[in-house]
């Protein structure tokens, strides 16, 4: 993690009885940060030296954390910092948290760092199982995680087994699916390829949208008890107060919302808030530690006021970090579209080098075989040239045989004329062939009448077994037996008829504020419902994927009690809008009761 070091003056004790200085270590979700502060520094002081160096204008939601007595606490603004009861160490740790969480992360975060650390301070929560979220809605947040780390997803880059050393799930989850950590691997990379085009900014205020509808999402638990001694779980939250059963962090049995509460106060241990509707009792429970009860009413105080902010015209400074941040976001925008346009030009310009490339080789190739084509006809015209000079040198040898041939004859013939009884014996001879051509002339004559003679006894033999054949179709045809067709009606009557069918400090609140924003809330709830309605789906049919691999024996309570939610149909806003529209009275008599 980073370290900064921001000192307002030197020092170089480290022991404060000794020193004007004492030092200070912030632990925020991404970085440490360390300062020298003088003695009398005050935690406002302080805390906006953190801000200044972080950069973070929206203040109102943040605090300065830190552990006593294995009790949460804050660091108090109005004063000095070694004045308050934090632990006697140097450097003195504190946690630079979200105090208050906003109603509509999208809405209410306007800076990218507020967004950042919101997002890793839920993100951290969700891992570590202190926000109970569903199977599904957790891949879909890991999802966004990835995109916020790794940008657009890549198949050349983001090869299978990138995320194998990422925290990205809870065990709870991992355990309770007969799942191997590449198929969980592949279950979110699909997710995370959708996401294509989102900035890291943009797919964290998506993961917040998502996670902002957990049921114990921005919730503060302490234990307390009612009249009666019962054990109970009150919830603090932007929306209001909410009182649990410690074994359903989920489902809160009462609701009370800020713009229904009048007065909240505190005497030792007792707390007590008094409810706009002047019939109701002043609603009363003991807590385990007066420590706790200040905690409490901090946070009352702090989720009240931010209450009320939202629902009035934004103040100046706000006005102007909205406007600031729009401009901000036009700009990126711009600067986004004109990279994505120089990205696509230089992506076209490879395309056309690729082809140009490819084209170029094709023409190599081609020019390569026209070479070898050529080469192979020179060498062709060689031979045929070789193969001419060895026919021409033939062609002489031949036509001086056929001369001495022709003398050959001229001597015979002379030596012929000049024995008469050879040439008598030669006309004795040649008479003989003659008659023996004659001879052979009629035997030949004769032998083509008897093929002829064949060729009519074939013909008249495949006539006679064309009709033998149709004679035996039409004997075979009259003999045939006729089908009888299958109606309906002639089945069996006993053949079943198949059929189917389917189905003492207190603090006040103006009561002119509460009358008249009593009804907002329930307006902003059923807007925010159809908004989501896209990411319901999307979850249920990331539920339906994995369902198939659960195991049931590895579900926790909350588990249980979430699926039991599910299949009853009820959610963190609709049993906030069932609860807001019991009477004041009959919630407080309930909680009595408890």
């Amino acid at each position: 993690m980073a370290r900064v070091l921001a000192s307002k003056m030197g020092f170089t004790s480290l022991r404060r009885t000794q020193a004007r200085t004492f030092r200070v270590r912030i632990v925020t979700a991404d970085a440490d940060l360390e300062f020298g502060c003088e003695v009398k520094c005050k935690g406002r002081d302080l805390f906006d030296l953190v801000c200044r160096t972080l950069g973070l204008r929206e203040t109102w939601f943040f605090g300065l954390q830190y552990t006593i007595k294995d009790t949460m606490a804050w660091l108090k603004m109005d004063k000095r910092v070694l004045d308050q009861d934090v632990p006697k160490e140097e450097p003195l740790v504190l946690n630079f948290l979200a105090k208050f969480y906003p109603e509509n992360a999208e809405e209410e975060l306007v800076q990218d760092i507020t967004q950042h650390l919101f997002f890793l301070q839920v993100k951290k929560k969700i891992l570590e199982e202190e926000v109970y979220c569903p199977p599904e809605a957790s891949v879909l947040l890991a999802s966004y995680a990835v995109q916020a780390k790794y940008g657009d997803y890549h198949p050349n880059v983001h090869k299978p087994g990138f995320l194998a050393q990422e925290e990205l799930l809870p065990k709870r989850v991992i355990n309770l699916y007969q799942m191997t950590a590449e198929m969980w691997e592949e279950r979110i990379t699909v997710c995370y390829a959708e996401h294509r085009g989102r900035t890291r900014d943009e797919a964290e205020i998506e993961y917040l949208k998502i996670a902002q509808d957990l049921e114990m999402y921005g919730v503060n638990y302490f234990f307390i008890r009612n009249k009666k001694g019962t054990d109970l779980l009150l919830g603090v939250d932007a929306l209001g107060l909410h009182i649990y059963d410690p074994d359903n962090k989920l489902t809160p049995k009462i609701s009370f919302p800020w713009n229904e509460i009048r007065n909240i106060s505190y005497s030792d241990r007792e707390f007590a808030i008094k409810p706009l509707d002047k019939k109701a009792d002043v609603f009363k429970f003991n807590s385990s530690k007066l420590r706790v009860n200040k905690l409490i009413l901090q946070l009352c105080i702090g989720n009240h006021d931010l209450f009320m902010r939202r629902r009035k015209v934004d103040s100046l400074e706000v006005q102007q970090m909205k406007a600031q941040a729009r401009e901000e976001k036009a700009r990126k925008q711009m600067e986004r579209q004109r990279l994505d346009r120089e990205k696509r030009l230089r992506e076209e310009a490879e395309r056309a080098r690729d082809e140009l490339e490819r084209r170029l080789i094709q023409l190599q190739d081609e020019a390569l075989m026209a070479n070898e084509a050529l080469l192979r006809s020179e060498e062709t015209a060689d031979l045929l040239a070789e193969k001419a000079q060895i026919a021409e040198e033939e062609a002489k040898l031949l036509a001086q045989k056929a001369a001495e041939a022709e003398q050959e004859i001229q001597r015979i013939k002379v030596t012929a004329i000049r024995s008469e009884e050879e040439k008598r014996l030669i006309e004795q001879k040649k008479l003989e062939a003659e008659m023996l051509a004659l001879k052979m002339a009629e035997e030949s004559e004769r032998r083509a009448k008897e093929a002829e003679q064949l060729k009519q006894d074939l013909q008249e033999a495949r006539e006679s077994e064309r009709r033998a054949k149709h004679k035996l179709l039409e004997i075979t045809s009259k003999s045939a037996y006729p089908v009888r067709s299958l109606s309906p009606g002639s089945l069996p009557p006993d053949l079943p008829n198949l059929s189917f069918s389917t189905e003492c400090l207190s603090f006040d609140f103006k009561d002119t504020d509460m009358k008249r924003l009593s009804m907002e809330i329930e307006k902003e709830k059923v807007e925010y419902m159809e908004k989501s309605k896209h990411l319901q789906e999307q979850l249920n049919e990331l539920k339906t994927e994995i369902e198939s691999l659960k195991l049931k024996e590895r579900e926790t309570h909350l588990d249980i009690l979430h699926n039991e939610n599910t299949e009853r149909g009820t959610s963190k806003q609709s049993n906030f809008k069932k609860q807001t529209l019991q009477s004041a009275k009959s919630r407080v008599a309930f909680f009595e009761e408890l």
